[in-house]
């Protein structure tokens, strides 16, 4: 079975087809820029050892002319996965947010986009887009079912005393105002695959998300108990362009005694925010440079974004009294070294120690970076989102 995995962004459009049940990964790409005149597709076909690449201008398109020419590269004469619409069975669609009505991977149909586009206020920067390239799909795919695979619906496990916030119960029952989390996908494959790895099923794991977004969760056989981000994706840890957790009442400072309005500070604390704000920076590769420079701002931020993850591993271990395995993922969890030795440094008396030198890879990808001593695992997992929401659907299809 062929399935079409598909992440609509405003702006661009992620996608990876993928042979289910054997994982086979058969194309992926990138369109990026849609609706301006520098839209490019960035196509990438697996074929036995090999691996062809396309670059393609498409020029001013919306979301269905960008999907259609991922359509065209996917059944192109030399180097096509596909010979029709047709072959693919199942799209697998990431949705952002699910809220309290959708628990699980979901088969798409007017009811459910209905109550997609009335949770649009819980994601007004994601849910649009993703609602746009579900009815996309539905009409370049027709013979194909449509699947919703929720973001949020891993954390769904979440105990009350954990998802509640302590402000008026009313807020939660009419606006559904609680705790939700992300990067949802991320947490269920890496710890599934961290499980699996320790030959333990009932392992309790700390999962750390370190992109451009970032996230934890607390994680007791299979489920989640608490994760770091809440309503939406703001809270928690100190991200790119996000502040992370913050004092609601610098909130009521600033707009008490400046000029901004509400919608303006919303936008400030998501994009001009996080490590942006500290230091003028985003990315962490552009930060490390900075540091190597003697650029102090770069230097304290990179600390500071170090020192909320500790927070949370200390609070976690708290939540689950003790855990079997810390568990890296993501850009900045999976590549970034130094960050990963700053986060868990001087935590020894807890059974917790790493050196980039005790790196020891398995077959499957993972990495031990613990040394001997250790009674806790230091894991680099990396993530394969599209591949979950791939087992999700099929799992799904042949439940039905």
């Amino acid at each position: 079975m062929q399935i079409f995995v598909i992440n609509c962004g405003s702006s661009s459009i992620k996608y990876q087809l993928i042979a289910m049940p054997e994982a086979k990964l058969l194309c992926s790409g990138l369109v990026e820029r849609i609706g301006t005149d520098e839209s490019v597709l960035k196509h990438k076909v697996f074929k036995e050892n090999d691996e062809i690449v396309l670059n393609k201008l498409t020029g001013n398109v919306d979301h269905g002319g960008a999907l259609a020419a991922v359509v065209e590269v996917m059944m192109d004469k030399a180097s096509g996965v596909i010979s029709s619409a047709d072959d693919i069975k199942v799209i697998g669609h990431r949705v952002l947010h699910g809220g309290r009505a959708f628990t699980e991977t979901t088969q798409i149909d007017e009811v459910v986009k209905a109550q997609i586009k009335k949770l649009f206020p819980l994601g007004p920067l994601h849910l649009p887009a993703n609602l746009t390239g579900i009815e996309v799909a539905e009409k370049l795919f027709p013979s194909s079912k449509q699947v919703a695979v929720f973001d949020t619906a891993f954390h769904q496990t979440i105990p009350a005393k954990a998802y509640k916030y302590a402000i008026s119960d009313e807020y939660y029952e009419k606006n559904g105002v609680r705790v939700y989390g992300f990067h949802g996908t991320s947490h269920k494959y890496v710890s599934m695959k961290a499980a699996q790895y320790l030959n333990k099923p009932e392992a309790k794991i700390i999962t750390i998300h370190l992109g451009n977004g970032c996230s934890m969760a607390a994680i007791n056989e299979g489920n989640c108990v608490d994760t770091s981000m809440g309503l939406g994706p703001l809270s928690g840890l100190i991200m790119g362009t996000r502040c992370g957790d913050i004092d609601a009442s610098v909130i009521f400072h600033i707009m008490e005694r400046t000029s901004v309005s509400a919608t303006e500070l919303q936008n400030i604390l998501n994009k001009k925010s996080g490590m942006l704000g500290l230091c003028g920076l985003s990315d962490m590769r552009d930060i490390k440079a900075a540091i190597k420079n003697g650029d102090a701002a770069a230097t304290l931020a990179y600390e500071m974004y170090a020192y909320r993850i500790k927070k949370y591993i200390g609070s976690y271990i708290a939540v689950l009294n003790g855990i079997d395995a810390i568990v890296f993922t993501g850009g900045i969890g999976e590549n970034d070294g130094a960050m990963r030795e700053l986060t868990v440094k001087d935590l020894d008396f807890l059974g917790i120690t790493y050196h980039e030198s005790n790196a020891k890879c398995s077959e499957d990808g993972i990495t031990e970076y613990q040394n001997e001593k250790a009674t806790i695992k230091v894991l680099v997992v990396p993530t394969n989102e599209e591949l979950q929401i791939a087992k999700e659907c099929y799992e799904l299809s042949n439940d039905k």
